[in-house]
Parts: structure tokens; sequence; C-alpha cells
């Protein structure tokens, strides 16, 4: 009889595991943000902690804090696209080209999570707006506001937005439009942080 009670248990494990979803089905490919300009294999850079430049995970919508691609289907009217799936959630990801963009195109010491960011006297944040495909124009759209903190509490803000027209609307082909125009807004907030 002592067997009888586990044995009983791990029958009833086993007969629920056909009962409970994990989740949905793995995705046939998932999407990333690949930067466009990196530093090269052993490059190194130093400096001082507070002249660091850290570089934040810009905030989001709820639309975006998904790994989902969101589709703006008109002016009040917001879907997903089918089978289109980010590796992270886009956040995540823009932060991390920012980042390395920044590092190969600027003369500065870049530091992202950790306790470094912290010590770092400027500040690179800001909200990721957009990172959509634009049903309507059939366009690929990059938005974001940025936001730089200098030492001695100047802050300075921007808007960047990049378009990338003509993509069908297909998993593939609209995670390519949006890996160009995330690079392109990299690329132009490199060139503004200097």
């Amino acid at each position: 009889m002592r067997f009888a009670k586990p044995a009983i248990t791990a029958l009833g494990a086993f007969a629920l595991t056909g009962c409970i979803s994990l989740g949905p089905d793995t995705p046939e490919r998932l999407l990333i943000l690949t930067p466009s300009a990196t530093i090269a294999d052993g490059a190194a850079s130093e400096g001082e902690a507070s002249a660091a430049l850290a570089v934040q995970v810009p905030s989001v919508a709820q639309r975006l804090n998904v790994n989902r691609v969101p589709v703006t289907t008109s002016d009040s009217t917001l879907a997903y696209l089918e089978d289109a799936y980010w590796v992270e959630k886009p956040a995540d990801l823009f932060q991390g080209l920012l980042s390395e963009t920044i590092r190969a195109k600027g003369n500065r010491l870049v530091v992202a999570g950790g306790e470094m960011e912290y010590v770092a006297q400027t500040q690179l944040s800001g909200e990721l707006i957009a990172m959509d495909y634009d049903a309507v124009t059939g366009s690929a759209v990059v938005r974001y506001d940025a936001v730089l903190e200098l030492p001695a509490g100047r802050i300075l803000t921007r808007r960047f937005e990049e378009r990338v027209p003509g993509v069908a609307p297909e998993a593939v082909a609209v995670g390519a439009a949006l890996n160009e125009a995330a690079n392109r807004v990299a690329d132009q907030v490199a060139e503004w942080v200097g």
C-alpha cells in the first residue's frame, strides 16, 4: 500500500499532461534587429565611468510590450501581423541596436545594463512609439522620442522617425523593413549623441 499513493499521483500527473498547454506552438521563424554598424571583434574602449553614456531600455505603450508586430489598420484600429514574432520584446531589441550602433559610430564609452549605467552621468532614454507595419500605406514605421540627460541637469529631446514604403504584409518582408528603419533611426541617434 505504500507504493499505491505515489503510483496514483504519477498516473494522475501523466493523465493531466494531455490537458495542459504550456503555450502556443513555436513559430517557424523569429524576427530580430541586426545592427548594420558593429564594432570589430576584439575592439576595446575605456574612459571614466562618469563620462560614459548609458543607453536605457525605452518605454513603450502596451501594444509594443509584446513579441508581436503591430499593424495599424486605420486611425483607430490595430491588429497584429500573422506569423510575425520578435525573439524579444521590441524595446529590448531596440536598446541593443542603439547601444551597438552608438559604440560603432561614436567616440563614447557606452554602457547598458548592470551597475555601470547608474554611474554614467549622461543617460539616453526615451519612448519607442512605433515599430509597426502601417497597412494603409504599406510601410514599416519606427518612431523614437529620445531624451538625452547631460551632466548638470541639461536635457535634450528629439523625435526620430523612419519609414520603409512598399512592403508586403508578410512576416519576412515586414521584419526586414523594420530592421532597415530601426537601423536608420539608430544611425541618426548615434550622430545626435556624438
